[in-house]
C-alpha cells in the first residue's frame, strides 16, 4: 500500500507511541499490510484491524479507542481514503464524549502533528525534556497554577515516586539464621533427623511487614484543583505496594481502593470517579469519618497503619460530632498525618472551628500544594514526626 492511507497509518502509530503505546516502525508496517491484505470496507473493519495490530495489552484498548476517535475526526481523511479501497459507505463518527485517556491522547496528537497535510519538508523536532532548573521550578509550583502542559510534567514525576521502607515488628515469628531466641519445634525436628545424637539449634525473631496506608480524601469542591493530582500521586504508590487503602468523601464516603489498582492511571481515576457520585459535591467531613470509623477502620487500620488525611478541614456540620469522630480515628491508628493544601498560604491560621476541632487529633499537618510537598511526605512516612509539622503551634497561633 501507498499514498495517502499508509501516510497517516504511520502518522496515527506515532501519535500511539507518544500516548504510552509500544507501537514501533514494525508495528506500523504490520498495519499497513493487514489493512492492505483485509480488504477492509467499513470504518468497523478499519478500526478492528489496526486494534488487532497496535493493542498488546488489555489496558491499551481505552487509549486505543480515544486516538482513533480523536485522529481519524480531526483530520476528517478516513472517509476519502477509504473510498479509494472500496466504495462502501462509512459510519459516522462517535461524538460520545470520552470517559479517561482523551487528555492524554489530545496531547499526544498535537505533537508533531500537522493540520491536514503531512508535513513535505523536512521535520523539526523539538526536545521535551525539562532542564534541572525548570524541573525545579516546577517542584516548587503551587498545582493550582500549572499550566495543561505543566500538569502533564507533574504527573509524570508524581508517578515516579516510591514508598521508602518502612517496615514494623509484628507478633508474628519468622525463621531466622541467628539470634538469641530459639525456635523449639524447627530445633526438635533437625534433632530427630540424627536420632538425637546432635542437636542442632533453630532460631526464629519477629516478623517485620509494611504497615498499610490509609488514605482519607476530601474530594469536595473546595479541594477540585489539587484532588485530581493527588489521586495520580496514590495511584502511584499503590501501584508500588499493595497494602494501600483508598477513601474518598464529600457528602458520603466511597472506597476506591479496587478502582485505582488499573494498571492505566487514566482508567482507574475514571472508574474512581464513576464510583465517587459526589465528587466536587457539598462536604459531610463528620459524617463521612463516622461511617469509616463503623464500617472500614476494623478492617484496614490494623498493624501499624497510617492515615493520610487529606482535606482543608472546613466543617458546616455539628463540631462536636467532629471531634469524636477524630478521636475514634486517632485511637485506631498509630499516626495521622494530615495533608491541607491551605498551608501554601504563609499568614494561614487556624481559626475555622472545623480545623480547631481536628488539629488535636493529628501527629502532623503537612502542605500538599506541589511536587516538594509530595516528596517530602514520602520520606516522612518512614520518619519520626517532624517538630516543624507540630500541630499544635497552629492552635497557639490562632490563639
Amino acid at each position: 500500500m501507498s499514498g495517502r492511507l499508509a501516510e497517516n497509518i504511520a502518522y496515527f502509530g506515532r501519535a500511539l507511541r507518544h500516548a504510552g503505546l509500544p507501537v514501533g516502525p514494525g508495528s506500523v508496517v504490520d498495519a499497513i499490510n493487514a489493512v492492505e491484505t483485509a480488504a477492509i470496507g467499513t470504518r468497523e473493519d478499519f478500526y478492528w484491524t489496526l486494534h488487532a495490530v497496535f493493542v498488546k495489552k488489555h489496558e491499551h484498548s481505552l487509549i486505543f479507542a480515544q486516538a482513533f476517535r480523536l485522529f481519524w475526526r480531526k483530520r476528517a481523511f478516513l472517509d476519502k481514503l477509504m473510498a479509494t479501497m472500496s466504495p462502501m459507505a462509512l459510519a459516522k463518527p462517535d461524538d460520545k464524549k470520552p470517559d479517561a485517556g482523551a487528555k492524554r491522547v489530545a496531547d499526544a496528537l498535537s505533537l508533531g502533528l500537522g493540520e491536514n497535510e503531512p508535513p513535505e519538508e523536512i521535520e523539526t523536532q523539538f526536545e521535551a525534556r525539562l532542564t534541572m532548573s525548570e524541573t525545579e521550578i516546577l517542584k516548587g509550583k503551587d498545582f493550582a497554577q500549572m499550566t495543561a502542559g505543566e500538569i502533564a510534567e507533574a504527573q509524570r514525576l508524581i508517578a515516579q515516586l516510591r514508598l521508602p521502607v518502612d517496615s514494623v515488628v509484628t507478633r508474628r515469628f519468622t525463621p531466622a539464621h541467628h539470634g538469641g531466641r530459639i525456635d523449639p519445634r524447627r530445633t526438635f525436628r533437625r534433632t530427630l533427623r540424627t536420632g538425637g545424637a546432635i542437636v542442632d539449634l533453630a532460631f526464629r525473631e519477629r516478623a517485620e511487614r509494611h504497615p498499610p496506608v490509609v488514605a482519607i480524601c476530601d474530594i469536595s469542591g473546595s479541594m477540585s484543583e489539587y484532588t485530581r493530582v493527588f489521586m495520580h500521586f496514590l495511584h502511584a504508590i499503590t501501584d508500588a505496594r499493595r497494602r494501600v487503602h483508598t477513601f474518598v468523601f464529600a457528602t458520603r464516603l466511597t472506597n476506591i481502593t479496587r478502582e485505582l489498582r488499573a494498571k492505566d492511571v487514566d482508567e482507574a481515576l475514571a472508574a474512581a470517579s464513576q464510583r465517587a457520585l459526589d465528587w466536587e459535591g457539598g462536604t459531610r467531613l463528620g459524617a463521612c469519618i463516622h461511617a469509616f470509623n463503623r464500617d472500614w477502620s476494623r478492617r484496614v487500620l490494623g498493624q501499624g497503619a497510617v492515615v493520610l488525611f487529606f482535606s482543608d478541614g472546613l466543617e458546616r456540620q455539628s463540631i462536636e460530632a467532629l471531634k469524636f469522630e477524630m478521636d475514634r480515628l486517632r485511637r485506631s491508628a498509630r499516626r495521622i498525618i494530615w495533608l491541607n493544601p491551605l498551608l501554601r498560604f504563609d499568614g494561614f491560621e487556624a481559626r475555622a472551628e472545623g480545623v480547631r476541632a481536628i488539629l488535636p487529633y493529628v501527629d502532623e499537618m503537612r502542605p500538599i500544594h506541589n511536587l516538594r510537598n509530595m516528596a517530602e511526605l514520602v520520606a516522612a512516612l518512614s520518619a519520626p514526626a517532624d517538630a516543624r509539622f507540630e500541630p499544635r503551634r497552629w492552635l497557639q497561633r490562632a490563639a
